[in-house]
C-alpha cells in the first residue's frame, strides 16, 4: 500500500503538467483555490483517494488529474457544459460524459471516506454541545430550481425560502466537532423537515444518551431537542430563554455549514439539469458535502 501511495504521488506530480487547465492552476495555491476551491495539497489527497479506491477507466480525453480538477471546477462555479467544452476544445457530449463519470467515482470513494455517522455515538465526547447527550445537529437546506411548468410539480417543489420559490430539499447532519456526518437523499421542496428526518434513518441512532438538536421544523419526535415555544399570551421564563439561547447557539454551526455548501455554485445557484433525477442530485450534494468537510478540516468553524 505504501509503495502504491508513493507511485500515486509521483503520478500526481507528473500527470497533466503540460495540459490545461491543471498546468496553469497548479502554479500557486491561490490560483488553485480560486478555480476549484481547494489547495494543491487537498487536490493531491482527493487524487490519492480516487486512485486507491477505484479501478474505473474513462475515455482519456484529458489526463486523470485534469479530469478531476475540471469536475471540481464545474462543481465550484457551475459553468455550463458548453462553456467548459469551448475552454477545453472538447465536444459538449464528451464533457457531459466525463463529468457524470467523475462525479460517480468521487461519490463511490471520496464520500464514504470523508462522511459517515460515527459508531458508538453515546461514548463520543461532545465538545460544544449544551448537554452531554446532545450528539448531532440536523437542519435542512435547499437547491433552487426554475419554476416548473406543471401545476402539480409547482406544488410539490414549492419552497418559500428559495429565491425562485421552488427547490429541492436536502437534510444535513453534523456532529459537535462541526463535521458533516450524514447527507440524506433529496426530497421535493414542499416535504416537511420532520418527514425527511423520519425517512433518513438517523432516528435509529437516538436514545437517552444520543439526542439531536434541530429547529422548530423538527418538533414531534422523542430525542430531538428543539427550541421551546412561547406559551400563548405569555412570555417565556428566563430558564426557557436560556435553554433556547444554548440550542440556537449550537445550531449556528449547521447554519454555517449550509452557507459553506452554498459557496459551491452547483448548490448555491439555480440548478439547470433535470429536476426529477434525485439520484444524480443526491450524488452531487453528497460529493460537495465531502469536499466541504475537507475545507472544514482546514478552516474549522470553531477551534
Amino acid at each position: 500500500m505504501e509503495e502504491k501511495r508513493v507511485t500515486i504521488q509521483q503520478q500526481f506530480r507528473a500527470l497533466g503538467d503540460k495540459q490545461r487547465p491543471w498546468s496553469e492552476w497548479r502554479l500557486t495555491d491561490e490560483s488553485c483555490i480560486q478555480h476549484i476551491g481547494h489547495n494543491i495539497e487537498q487536490i493531491q489527497q482527493l487524487y490519492s483517494i480516487k486512485e486507491q479506491r477505484t479501478d474505473d477507466t474513462i475515455t482519456p480525453c484529458l489526463s486523470p488529474i485534469n479530469l478531476l480538477v475540471v469536475t471540481l471546477w464545474y462543481l465550484k462555479h457551475y459553468h455550463s457544459e458548453r462553456y467548459i467544452s469551448t475552454e477545453l476544445n472538447l465536444s459538449p457530449s464528451t464533457v457531459h460524459t466525463f463529468l457524470r463519470e467523475i462525479i460517480d467515482i468521487l461519490h463511490s470513494c471520496v464520500y464514504p471516506e470523508l462522511i459517515s455517522v460515527p459508531v458508538n455515538l453515546a461514548s463520543k465526547r461532545t465538545s460544544h454541545g449544551p448537554q452531554r447527550q446532545h450528539k448531532l445537529i440536523v437542519d435542512s437546506t435547499f437547491i433552487a430550481i426554475p419554476e416548473p411548468y406543471d401545476s402539480e410539480q409547482r406544488k410539490a417543489y414549492y419552497h418559500s425560502k428559495s429565491p425562485t420559490n421552488y427547490g429541492i430539499k436536502i437534510q444535513i447532519a453534523c456532529n459537535f466537532h462541526h463535521r458533516i456526518v450524514d447527507v440524506f437523499e433529496c426530497y421535493h421542496g414542499s416535504v416537511h423537515d420532520i418527514t425527511v428526518l423520519r425517512g433518513s434513518g438517523l432516528l435509529e441512532h437516538v436514545n437517552d444518551s444520543v439526542q439531536i438538536i434541530a429547529d422548530k421544523g423538527y418538533i414531534g419526535e422523542d430525542y430531538v431537542v428543539t427550541p421551546r415555544k412561547k406559551p400563548h399570551g405569555r412570555e417565556l421564563k428566563d430558564e426557557d430563554k436560556n435553554f433556547n439561547r444554548d440550542i440556537n447557539s449550537a445550531r449556528a454551526a449547521i447554519e454555517n455549514i449550509n452557507q459553506r455548501l452554498k459557496t459551491y455554485a452547483i448548490l448555491g445557484g439555480v440548478y439547470r439539469r433535470a429536476i426529477g433525477d434525485f439520484e444524480k442530485i443526491t450524488k452531487i450534494t453528497q460529493v460537495v458535502s465531502a469536499l466541504c468537510n475537507m475545507n472544514l478540516d482546514k478552516h474549522p468553524i470553531r477551534k
